[in-house]
């Protein structure tokens, strides 16, 4: 598959424009640290699949091979929106997108990603952007209702991370006053890591079965399938750290909620098989993770006013 690399003294960072500008390589180059997580069953490209049994989640599970995915219209579960079926996580991340290089000097590199979606009349772009010396990867998104229709989308960075970089007893730090909303099922039937209710005050929430559990606090290997929702942020920022980190920053106005999903290996069948261990920390417009109808039902969705455009920046650094 075609890639696009950005570099710079400290960062190495690859995207694959055929397949929804996903992020596939997010390299520190001081210290060899990946953080970006790449699942077992690896890249595969979608043009070379058949798709056998396929379904609305099948479409996203079948080729996600890890990586950062940009989620737009559509977040979660397969939805319907006026009469447009949406597949799981939306259209964009399945989608080849356009790129050029917009910036190849010494002081400054970047290159701009767009997409019109299929089912519904909207327009994606994205810059990203790596300055000479920095540890950071500034991302700019322009999201483009292209109709004289007022419409609704969820938008959202599905930013995880794993192994190499992931550990147990790294510490999540988040701004003061953040919620957390667990998801109102289990994800897993062998159980779940948070009481369902809430709100609960982040991080020390009453766990599943009793006592309480710190979500501050990446859990060892077999802890418990959960989705929660991170509400309140009056700046959006958060830091994952052990050895070395990563602080993500974004627009709370624009991305109201963070989604925390947590895979460590508990869900043993489909689709992960006991192989994933992985972390979620997700920005987004929208909520829970049961797709765009369900945040228009509950009044959370992004709306778009007839051609309408809205700018979202956020960036990912480096902590060393």
């Amino acid at each position: 598959m075609d890639a696009v690399t950005l570099e710079n003294e400290l960062l190495r960072v690859t995207v694959l424009p055929g397949k929804g500008g996903d992020v596939v390589e997010f390299l520190h180059k001081p210290t060899d640290t990946d953080f970006v997580w790449l699942s077992p069953q690896g890249l595969r490209a979608p043009a070379g699949h058949l798709h056998g049994a396929a379904d609305d989640v099948a479409q996203f599970i079948d080729h996600y091979e890890g990586g950062w995915q940009e989620i737009f219209p559509s977040g979660g579960a397969p939805s319907i929106y006026r009469g447009a079926r949406l597949a799981q996580h939306g259209e964009v991340s399945g989608l080849p997108w356009e790129c050029a290089v917009v910036a190849d000097t010494p002081e400054l590199v970047s290159v701009r990603l767009s997409v019109r979606t299929r089912r519904l009349p909207y327009r994606l772009e994205r810059t990203l952007t790596l300055a000479a010396g920095s540890p950071a990867l500034e991302v700019e998104g322009r999201a483009i209702n292209d109709s004289g229709l007022p419409l609704h989308a969820m938008w959202g960075q599905h930013i995880v991370y794993g192994a190499p970089f992931l550990k147990p007893g790294h510490r999540i730090r988040l701004p003061g006053g953040v919620k957390v909303v667990p998801h109102d099922t289990a994800i897993n039937p062998a159980g779940r890591r948070v009481a369902p209710g809430g709100p609960w005050e982040w991080p020390l929430v009453p766990a599943d079965g009793g006592g309480t559990t710190d979500l501050g606090v990446v859990q060892a290997p077999g802890s418990p399938s959960d989705v929660l929702y991170l509400t309140g942020f009056t700046e959006g920022w958060y830091e994952i750290s052990g050895e070395i980190g990563m602080r993500v920053e974004w627009d709370a106005e624009m991305l109201p909620y963070l989604w925390m999903w947590q895979e460590f290996g508990a869900s043993v069948d489909y689709p992960w098989w006991g192989r994933a261990y992985v972390l979620g920390l997700e920005p987004f417009a929208g909520m829970p993770t049961d797709g765009l109808a369900a945040a228009v039902g509950n009044g959370t969705a992004m709306a778009l006013g007839p051609y309408e455009s809205k700018v979202l920046r956020w960036r990912a650094e480096v902590l060393a």
